[in-house]
């Protein structure tokens, strides 16, 4: 592989929060997270075969933890761009099932054994069933930026990131989410998005400041489609599709007191927390504010009269 050749690397985060995918299993919906992660393989797989130098994670946001479903713990970073790619195929996979493509093959197991271990392994503690989405963001620009120090200095790495969110959004994430995004735009990265369920406001703040697409699926069974046709291409590509029309965007705040999202608050002008209520004294730094009462007129006093 030629040092000027580019690599362009996508990540995906899939959203496998069990209390989401629980109920949609109870509705008996015809859309489960076995179909939405066969939906994820195939896209992963036309991403790799779309050219060689194409490389691939995925994330599992999950409850309690962010976890690589590829590349798994047993994968060098070698291995990922290419490097001695005889040896690794030998120490992951047994051989050629149907005479598919060994790393395609060693993607599908990986994903599937990891997906399997995560959802077997969780127990659900306390009340707290919101998904780590800005965590596995977190961990997805990591990841990047480790590929990005450990590749050939000549060589440009591309990255994305792409989100399928199926369970509602944190507030509780706020601050963590809006790092992550300025984290994004600052690196060049784009964050894409493909919501299952209700529309995330975070999400569309993302896709709109870091120049991704943000989409809600209307009809769920169809993902593979949407996938193929908004989120396979790249940026470039992008320009000579005919895509989803952009949407308006909500830039509303969470408030740091309640987590509501507000339209008018209050701002710290120390530390930039956003309040519905007001407050004399804010309760992330702790600063007293100093508040200008308007002036009191003294009243003037009447001469006493003198008495003839």
């Amino acid at each position: 592989m030629s040092g000027d050749e580019e690599l362009n690397l996508l990540v995906i985060v899939v959203d496998t929060n069990p209390i989401w995918w629980g109920k949609q299993a109870i509705a008996r919906s015809e859309f489960t997270l076995s179909k939405c992660l066969d939906a994820v393989m195939v896209l992963g797989n036309c991403h790799l075969f779309m050219n060689r130098n194409n490389k691939l994670a995925v994330v599992a946001s999950h409850v309690q933890e962010s976890r690589f479903l590829f590349p798994g713990k047993r994968w060098a970073a070698a291995d990922l761009f290419g490097e001695a790619a005889g040896n690794s195929l030998e120490s992951n996979i047994s051989g050629s099932k149907d005479g598919k493509y060994e790393l395609l093959t060693t993607i599908n197991e990986t994903i599937a054994e990891e997906i399997k271990d995560l959802i077997t392994t969780t127990e659900l503690k306390g009340q707290q069933t919101e998904t780590l989405l800005a965590g596995s963001l977190a961990k997805a620009l990591c990841y990047i930026h480790r590929m990005t120090k450990e590749g050939k200095g000549s060589q440009e790495i591309k990255s994305r990131i792409l989100v399928i969110k199926a369970a509602e959004d944190s507030a509780l994430q706020y601050m963590n989410f809006m790092n992550v995004i300025f984290a994004a735009q600052k690196q060049s990265i784009l964050i894409d998005a493909c919501v299952l369920d209700s529309d995330s406001g975070l999400l569309q703040q993302a896709c709109d400041i870091t120049g991704g697409i943000y989409l809600k699926v209307p009809h769920m069974p169809s993902l593979l489609q949407y996938l193929l046709w908004v989120y396979l291409p790249d940026q470039e590509q992008r320009s000579q599709l005919i895509l989803p029309p952009p949407i308006h965007v909500d830039y509303r705040a969470a408030c740091f007191c309640h987590r509501n999202l507000i339209e008018i608050g209050y701002v710290c002008s120390v530390c930039l927390s956003i309040f519905c209520n007001f407050s004399p004294i804010c309760t992330t730094c702790e600063t007293a504010f100093k508040i200008s009462l308007p002036a009191v007129m003294k009243s003037k006093k009447k001469k006493p009269k003198l008495a003839i």
